[in-house]
């Protein structure tokens, strides 16, 4: 039973660890990103994740729990690629230094 327990700690400090990273990457988000993504607003997803935060620490309850990773897995595959591709962070794989928004700045060299 201890192995099992043991488990079951590290699955819920990983929850946690999850949930922190996330809500850094929520804070450090411009607001009018969360807008121009058609996604929740800032306060939304801070107040979100923040819940999950301190369920997780102060409450562990394993519903409440469940419930928070899922609404951070939410924020991970939904909106945060969509805020990282309105900011300007995403889609640009392979590009260099020089390239502007119609291509490249040195003439096409």
């Amino acid at each position: 039973m201890t192995a099992f327990g043991g488990f079951m700690s590290l699955l819920f400090l990983g929850m946690l660890v999850l949930a922190v990273v996330a809500l850094v990457m929520a804070a450090m988000a411009r607001d009018d990103a969360y807008r121009a993504a058609d996604k929740q607003n800032k306060m939304f997803w801070m107040i979100m994740l923040g819940v999950t935060v301190a369920v997780n620490l102060l409450v562990p309850i394993l519903f409440l729990q469940i419930a928070g990773l899922i609404a951070t897995i939410v924020f991970f595959v939904d909106v945060r690629p969509a805020i990282k591709q309105v900011s300007g962070g995403g889609g640009r794989r392979g590009g260099s230094s020089s390239d502007g928004p119609y291509g490249p700045y040195n003439g096409g060299r």
